[in-house]
């Protein structure tokens, strides 16, 4: 299935959500509250499990436990999830995984659906949060340094590289943040450079579904479904590095098109009398 990019739209208006009534509002505090804890209590009992199994098991025979941490966390904090993949999607090629980033559970969306060994380019200050920073340097995800220190911008190209010559995919959100409004923003050129150097095959992602989960400006969880797209491989090799800028906007707008859909499609369903 080809894939066409449209027209930039990150100057489209923000969608507009219905307000909820006192009722509604209610139940759903009550429903977080129990989803919150219930993930908490499964989160914080099964990683500590998972950290010291890591240091005695080898990591790709370590992936299957961790898909299900991962997957059963989306399940018992509300969230359904489904894959839909393009014709042109390469499981088996060792690739860059660019998505979109919303909320907190991403990660965990990405390693329950992502068909192959993965870690992910990760905010160095992420590592230094309980459980879940152990966990994330203890199975081996790159650290993005805080600074633009060349020596830590090196080691991050040093270790990315080592990652991929294992046959390791890596996860890339580069936006660099965590959505406000459910759009995708505009995505820095790190990830794109690194994939064009190495000549490693980018896959656009778009996870469609889980600003209406969840959003960064708000602690409740709705009930929701959480689509993620897998779309076409594309090539890097033989790209210059002036081919940069049109490969990132290229997968961006790739991203971008279901999750303008999805956006548009949900406020129209909230926006119906129940």
């Amino acid at each position: 299935m080809s894939e066409e990019p449209e027209a930039d739209a990150t100057t489209a208006a923000a969608p507009k959500w219905p307000k909820e009534t006192p009722p509604r509002l209610a139940y759903l505090w009550m429903r977080s509250v129990a989803r919150w804890a219930v993930s908490a209590i499964f989160f914080f009992t099964v990683c500590p499990a998972l950290v010291v199994m890591g240091m005695f098991v080898d990591p790709r025979k370590n992936d299957k436990p961790q898909r299900w941490l991962s997957r059963n966390l989306l399940r018992l904090a509300g969230a359904r999830v489904e894959v839909r993949r393009s014709a042109g999607f390469d499981p088996r090629r060792t690739s860059f995984f660019v998505s979109n980033h919303v909320n907190l559970f991403d990660p965990f969306v990405l390693y329950g659906t992502v068909p192959q060994f993965i870690r992910g380019l990760e905010l160095e200050s992420h590592f230094r949060i309980p459980a879940y920073g152990w966990m994330m340097k203890r199975f081996g995800n790159v650290p993005v340094p805080d600074t633009t220190k060349p020596s830590e911008l090196k080691r991050m190209w040093r270790l990315a590289r080592a990652a991929v010559d294992r046959g390791v995919s890596l996860v890339v959100f580069p936006e660099g943040r965590r959505t406000l409004d459910g759009r995708v923003g505009k995505f820095l050129d790190g990830g794109f450079r690194m994939a064009q150097r190495f000549g490693t095959p980018i896959v656009p992602v778009s996870i469609v579904g889980s600003f209406e989960f969840n959003r960064k400006t708000s602690w409740i969880l709705r009930p929701s479904t959480i689509v993620v797209h897998f779309h076409d491989t594309i090539e890097t090799a033989g790209l210059s590095k002036a081919d940069v800028p049109n490969l990132r906007d290229r997968v961006r707008e790739i991203v971008a098109k279901p999750v303008r859909a999805g956006l548009a499609d949900s406020t129209e369903e909230l926006a119906l009398p129940d």
